[in-house]
């Protein structure tokens, strides 16, 4: 079955999770499956809107907040314009206009594994990488907004991905976005 979002409505998605649990691809099937926007708003973007590379940004934003900042606004901002699915690590949390808001977990190995079988690697620098990143990217927001990322349990959606694919992931978003009116079949 597909769905479409009534006329005249706007609805907004929020989805977060950390690395490895399935953010991405839910956020772009939810996104696909409703004929919305998906939101990935990156350092990767605000360099071509800046003109600075890559490089310069992810290097600069070591010791300069405001490219972390510009990120999490613009993706606010995009968001604000129409109905779409926002995927990042902090969207829970930033889009507090969200109709939806969608926490994606899974084990640290279940995690690590996704992400060495993506990227390949040595499964042991792997989880020694991600659990450094969490780390990392938790103080980062806590400093930066005083958010506490493994605070979400005021989220609509708790969804455990270890034990559902991106489909079924979907399919219980969109079962709750019907529940909720926000989505209706499409003729």
């Amino acid at each position: 079955m597909t769905y479409r979002i009534p006329s005249g409505r706007k609805v907004r998605v929020a989805i977060s999770g950390k690395s490895g649990c399935g953010n991405t691809t839910v956020s772009s099937l939810l996104a696909q499956k409703l004929g919305i926007t998906m939101i990935n708003y990156t350092f990767r973007s605000l360099s071509e809107e800046t003109g600075l590379s890559l490089a310069e940004i992810i290097e600069q934003a070591k010791t300069d907040d405001r490219f972390d900042r510009q990120v999490d606004t613009r993706q606010v901002e995009l968001a604000l314009k129409d109905s779409c699915v926002l995927g990042s690590r902090l969207a829970v949390w930033m889009l507090e206009q969200a109709d939806l808001k969608v926490y994606l977990l899974a084990s640290d190995d279940v995690r690590a594994e996704r992400i060495f079988k993506r990227e390949g690697g040595d499964i042991e620098q792997i989880k020694a990488f991600t659990r450094m990143r969490d780390s990392q990217d938790s103080a980062r927001y806590r400093q930066l907004y005083n958010i506490d990322n493994n605070a979400y349990q005021f989220c609509d959606l708790i969804i455990d991905t270890a034990v559902r694919n991106p489909e079924q992931i979907t399919g219980l978003i969109i079962e709750e976005l019907s529940r909720r009116g926000l989505v209706e079949p499409a003729e």
